[in-house]
C-alpha cells in the first residue's frame, strides 16, 4: 500500500513551475526519457513512493540501481513532474500533474506544431481518428466540436 504523504505546503506550490498548478490546464511538459516515463507511470498507478519501492518496481526489473532511480526522481521532482515531502530521512515522491494533464499537454504541444504548418492534416487526422474509434467517438467529436462552438461563437 502506497505511504500517503502529508499535503505539500503553500510554499512548496509556490516555488513549482506555473505550468504544474491545478488552474493551469493543460500542461506543456518537458521532454521525458524512457525510464522518466516508467518512472511517472508508475507514480502514476500507485499514488506515490519512496525511492526504493519505485526502484523495486521500475528499476531492478531492468537492471538499474537504486542511486539511478533516486537520480531520475530528482531530476522529475526539478522538472515540476513530480512533488516531494521528506518523511523521516526519506522523500516521498508523488505526481505534480496527472497523466491525463501530461497527455493533454503532449498532444498539444504537438498540434500546435502541427497547426502552425498543416492545419488542415492535423484536423483530418482528427476525424479519422475519431472515426477508427468507432460511431461513438465521431459523435462524441460532434458533441465537443458543436459545444465549443457555442461557447466562443460561430
Amino acid at each position: 500500500m502506497p505511504i500517503q504523504p502529508p499535503r505539500p505546503s503553500a510554499v512548496e506550490s509556490q516555488v513549482r513551475p506555473a505550468w504544474t498548478q491545478p488552474s493551469a490546464g493543460p500542461v506543456r511538459p518537458p521532454l521525458l526519457g524512457v525510464l522518466e516515463h516508467a518512472v511517472m507511470n508508475n507514480l502514476w498507478a500507485v499514488g506515490s513512493g519512496e525511492p526504493k519501492a519505485v526502484h523495486a518496481a521500475v528499476g531492478e526489473p531492468r537492471g538499474i540501481t537504486l542511486n539511478t532511480i533516486q537520480s531520475t526522481l530528482k531530476r522529475l521532482f526539478e522538472k515540476g513532474l513530480l512533488a516531494r515531502d521528506k518523511v523521516s530521512h526519506a522523500h516521498i515522491y508523488r505526481p505534480a500533474v496527472t497523466a491525463d494533464q501530461f497527455q493533454r499537454g503532449l498532444l498539444g504541444e504537438l498540434v500546435d506544431t502541427m497547426l502552425t504548418h498543416q492545419a488542415e492534416a492535423v484536423m483530418s487526422a482528427f476525424v479519422d481518428l475519431a472515426e477508427r474509434a468507432g460511431p461513438e467517438q465521431l459523435a462524441r467529436l460532434e458533441l465537443l466540436v458543436a459545444a465549443r462552438r457555442k461557447k466562443n461563437g460561430p
